[in-house]
């Protein structure tokens, strides 16, 4: 049977290649982007090449109304939910926390926690087994960082991580009963944007040769152990924090 999911960030990096990677699978995936309409086309025009289906959604993960509506739109395209991956995040130039100041350190938990709760919350209360969902799948990305702290650079972000990794282990308790496994992936330094949005595009190119593999990693390579983790292969794993980081 044909299988939905929602992918937040899904229009770029290794939300992208996540959605490429299921809609070889036979997916039917939601594209969720904020203001890029074009690269949601795109992955959705990847999707499809791919063998899926697919629609872009556009919606703020930290906005309640646009995650509803995100979810809703879902639901009516493809008739149903099945998964999550809670993949849209942010990360800011490097600076030390004595000089960040209160709009970075508001977006910054707005959008990595915050809707990370409000998207994993609409996913429990659609797919939990009580609440007359048909069970299923969440995947949050987290990263490395926060078991690193990036101290110096982001530890903004490696504690908005970090939160994600607490809600993972306490939701995957929660939800178990319900139907719904919840995992975790922590990429390491991944050769994506979102470097380049941080202010250092050659960053993961720099600091993935000193990793024990001596290279970055890619996003396809976080792509297989999030689209693993919805699979039926891993029925039996639940509440895992699964590093995708080179040994780092």
């Amino acid at each position: 049977m044909t299988k939905a999911v929602l992918i937040t960030g899904g229009s770029r990096g290794i939300g992208r290649a996540t959605a490429r990677l299921l809609g070889a699978r036979g997916w039917c995936v939601g594209v969720n982007y904020v203001r890029d309409l074009a690269a949601a086309q795109q992955t959705v025009a990847e999707v499809e090449h791919a063998g899926g289906r697919a629609v872009p959604i556009g919606g703020d993960v930290a906005n309640e109304a646009d995650v509803t509506g995100m979810f809703d739109t879902l639901q009516q395209t493809f008739g149903r939910i099945d998964a999550l991956v809670n993949n849209a995040g942010i990360v800011a130039p490097s600076s030390q926390l004595a000089d960040m100041d209160f709009a970075r350190l508001k977006r910054m938990f707005d959008v990595n926690v915050l809707g990370a709760y409000l998207c994993a919350r609409e996913a429990a209360r659609r797919m939990s087994t009580q609440r007359g969902g048909t069970g299923g799948a969440i995947v949050n990305v987290s990263s490395a960082a926060a078991r690193l702290g990036s101290p110096n650079e982001y530890v903004d972000y490696a504690g908005s991580k970090g939160a994600i990794d607490t809600m993972t282990l306490g939701l995957a308790k929660e939800l178990g009963p319900q139907g719904v496994r919840v995992n975790a992936v922590r990429p390491g330094l991944i050769d994506t944007e979102i470097h380049a949005s941080g202010g250092k595009p050659e960053r993961a190119a720099q600091l993935g040769a000193t990793t024990p593999l001596g290279r970055p990693g890619r996003a396809d390579e976080v792509a297989e152990a999030i689209v693993w983790l919805l699979s039926d292969a891993a029925s039996y794993v639940t509440g895992a924090l699964f590093d995708v980081a080179g040994g780092r």
